[in-house]
């Protein structure tokens, strides 16, 4: 019998938990003629929750990670790329016929995929209009769904990129937009601030943990059956705290124990320490990367889950801007309180105190 738990890639079908209710509503915004706003830490299911709509959406799609654009004429690339990724070149010079500004297009021979590229010095917000009529276009008969991963990177790219943006998209009819984000603080600050460009341009969805009774259950159906309701489920999530994520992670690994003939009581203390084992390398560094105060705040916060301003060796101030850069590193998540985004990096940093 093949492991029922994944993690670390997107998350489909028979592996997808729960996220009825915004499936639900996210599949409504695809229905209409407005836009998605998808808000949640890193890890939280995402992507697998857009990936799990658009499959049962019989509709094109264009996804692409914000992060792996540096200016707006690589953004123009990127989308070109993923669009002729859907329509083959040879069969798409229609579309090309009404750019103002052809790009160079050649098949990558290794990869077989298609690569687009313009020659200096060209007009980068022409280049960028003409690919975003070019996919209201393509839109027409069917709408197509673009979507932007990590959205709260526009603020860096180029400066008045979103505002640019704001103005094309705004005027399209043919495309549903879902937007995704990460750092909640920058996100908020986009879509929900009145001076900004894309103020109240979507639908917002804020993405939280999985209710542990649905998660519960989910676990409880993909243990073998002799394990079932002995308090495997919980022993799981009352670590993980339903972080979706990492309880995929520990079910996966607590399910191998069980495979390996571990006694119940021991499965989840020893798939934790497996676990932890296996990153040890990977925290050590990323500890030994930090500096005096953010270990001090990580020192405190893991010592009780005592309020990480009370620390008499920093001042509040100091300590506000390190919960400020753990939270942007995706090492702390602010869910009304600060709280490790990884429960086995916060049982490692235990072990120091």
């Amino acid at each position: 019998m093949d492991n029922p738990f994944k993690f670390g890639t997107v998350v489909e079908g028979a592996y997808f938990t729960d996220r009825v209710d915004e499936r639900a509503f996210l599949t409504q915004i695809l229905h209409s003629p407005n836009h998605a706003i998808l808000i949640s830490p890193r890890r939280y299911g995402k992507s697998s929750l857009v990936a799990e709509t658009l499959r049962s959406e019989k509709r094109e799609s264009i996804s692409l990670n914000m992060q792996a654009v540096t200016s707006s004429l690589k953004l123009a690339e990127a989308l070109y790329r993923r669009f002729f990724s859907l329509h083959p070149i040879e069969k798409a010079r229609h579309y090309l016929s009404h750019l103002r500004i052809i790009p160079t297009l050649s098949i990558n021979p290794v990869s077989g995929s298609p690569e687009v590229s313009f020659l200096p010095n060209v007009n980068a917000q022409v280049v960028l209009e003409d690919v975003f009529a070019m996919l209201e276009k393509a839109g027409q008969k069917k709408k197509l769904i673009v979507v932007l991963d990590e959205f709260q990177e526009i603020l860096q790219i180029e400066k008045g990129l979103d505002k640019l943006l704001r103005s094309i998209m705004q005027e399209q009819q043919n495309i549903n937009y879902i937007l995704m984000g990460s750092q909640e603080d920058m996100m908020k600050k986009i879509f929900l601030r009145k001076k900004s460009a894309f103020y109240h341009f979507g639908n917002v969805i804020h993405l939280d943990r999985i209710p542990e009774a649905d998660f519960k259950q989910y676990i409880e159906d993909r243990l073998p059956t002799k394990n079932r309701g002995k308090g495997i489920s919980d022993d799981i999530l009352s670590f993980t705290a339903c972080h979706p994520y990492y309880t995929q992670q520990l079910a996966f690994q607590v399910w191998f124990e069980l495979q390996q003939g571990a006694e119940i009581p021991l499965s989840v203390p020893t798939a934790i320490e497996h676990i932890i084992q296996a990153h040890d390398f990977d925290y050590s560094r990323l500890w030994e990367s930090m500096n005096r105060t953010n270990r001090l705040v990580l020192l405190k916060l893991a010592d009780n889950d005592k309020a990480p301003m009370e620390n008499p060796e920093l001042p509040p101030s100091t300590i506000f801007s390190a919960l400020k850069r753990l939270v942007s590193a995706g090492i702390l998540i602010k869910n009304g309180k600060y709280v490790y985004d990884d429960p086995f990096f916060k049982r490692w940093v235990k072990r120091i105190i």
